[in-house]
């Protein structure tokens, strides 16, 4: 290295920087503008995506998962105080002072507005009616949205009427799809999901996420679209047993879903296992004496193992036991991987002084290396394309769910009330 010429090093160094560059450039492309400064590969065509949710395309919803980035341009609905919306173009990291711009662009050509929208401000309106103003200053907001979030825009005078939109207030009772559809089908069906989902996080994700009080620089935007769904799939659980006004029905459905379960846990997917079994367990679901008492024996004891499982008592450790027995690939529950990482950075201090704590970077990036494992080989995906395989496919993309936990509440007293 010494005989190296002051050209060849600077060469040498400009080559690592270069390798560095092309590695992380989506990441280091935080909006897209910087892009100009690096050395450029052909670019790919720009595409306008639905953001999760938000549309019931099914086209859209059966093309596998791609990683999302803050440049990527979306379509969204934002909602005004009488439930009318306007689908506006943005940028996912787009700040929120931006999008109430397109906003206001829109319905000042709106025909349904005849007043002019004077100074309007961003809010998130749960299906419980719980609201949250955001600052203009706010990025990336898309990804933060619940499960049955939606953004309105408004005029500060206005924000005690917003409402949720009605179809997230009232419910119609009526038969599951699942009672169609095979166990296996949409156990297969949510393993192939998660796994997209989980792939397109980067391991950098999982520490912006932690650390963001450090104001970390990267938004973990898929990351939080896999926490979504983990609340989503409880959430579907919930739905689909207590929309089920039959009492057979109702236990054929218990059944299903623990069958789910097991086959999740089989195929190593433990983040859908955990969910499922989660959406059993809520309150709602968990008082239907009538139902689980028509579960066979059989069932209601591999319940219990599942829920010994999900035991939080000593740390996770019947989790713990599971996911180290496993060889990848594996999905993890993910809430769980964010719960030991924000451990370890509260409870040790990044700096002491002008000094790095190094020991709690190698604790961090030995984590970052366990989630890398995970995803060391390739899951095998389905290429079956028969009607009933997409129906299958679209239905568990696209699940339809209430996550207001007292309207669940009210429509389990429903079914069986306090006195029976």
């Amino acid at each position: 290295e010494a005989t190296l010429s002051a050209t060849e090093r600077k060469q040498a160094v400009l080559q690592v920087a270069f390798r560095y560059l092309d590695t992380y450039r989506e990441l280091l492309q935080e909006e897209g503008e910087r892009s100009n400064s690096f050395p450029k590969r052909e670019s790919r065509k720009k595409q306008v995506r639905p953001l999760f949710r938000h549309f019931r395309r099914i086209d859209a919803c059966l093309q596998p998962r791609e990683a999302f980035r803050g440049s990527d341009e979306i379509f969204c609905r934002v909602y005004t105080p009488d439930h009318s919306y306007v689908t506006i173009r943005s940028r996912l990291s787009c700040r929120v002072g931006e999008i109430l711009a397109l906003v206001k662009e829109k319905l000042q050509y709106s025909e349904d507005q005849p007043v002019l929208p004077g100074n309007l401000v961003l809010v998130a309106v749960t299906s419980a009616g719980e609201k949250a103003v955001f600052r203009p200053s706010d990025e990336a907001v898309f990804t933060t949205l619940g499960v049955n979030t939606h953004l309105f825009a408004c005029e500060p005078s206005e924000l005690d009427s917003l409402l949720p939109l009605p179809e997230e207030i009232h419910w119609t009772p009526g038969d599951s799809k699942l009672h169609d559809m095979s166990a296996e089908e949409v156990a297969n069906q949510l393993v192939v999901f998660d796994w997209e989902l989980f792939s397109c996080v980067h391991e950098v994700e999982f520490v912006c996420y932690v650390f963001h009080g450090e104001q970390s620089r990267w938004r973990p935007l898929n990351l939080e679209l896999v926490l979504q769904r983990c609340s989503e799939v409880q959430h579907w659980v919930a739905t689909e047993i207590l929309q089920c006004q039959s009492l057979p029905k109702r236990i054929q459905l218990l059944r299903k879903f623990i069958k789910i379960a097991a086959l999740c846990k089989q195929q190593q997917d433990l983040l859908s296992f955990l969910a499922v079994v989660l959406g059993l367990d809520n309150p709602a679901v968990s008082r239907l004496r009538l139902t689980w008492e028509g579960l066979p024996g059989k069932f209601r004891k591999q319940f219990q193992l599942f829920e010994s499982i999900a035991d939080p008592s000593r740390n996770h450790k019947s989790y713990r036991d599971v996911i180290t027995s496993l060889r990848p690939p594996l999905i993890p529950f993910t809430p769980l991987l964010l719960k030991d990482l924000t451990f370890l950075h509260e409870s040790c201090k990044t700096f002491h002084g002008d000094l790095v704590n190094f020991e709690k970077m190698h604790k961090v990036a030995e984590m970052v290396r366990i989630i890398r494992r995970y995803r060391s080989s390739q899951l095998a995906m389905d290429t079956e394309t028969s009607p009933s395989h997409l129906q299958t496919k679209a239905y568990v993309r696209q699940l339809q769910v209430i996550d207001n936990q007292n309207l669940l509440f009210d429509m389990s007293c429903k079914l069986e009330p306090k006195d029976t």
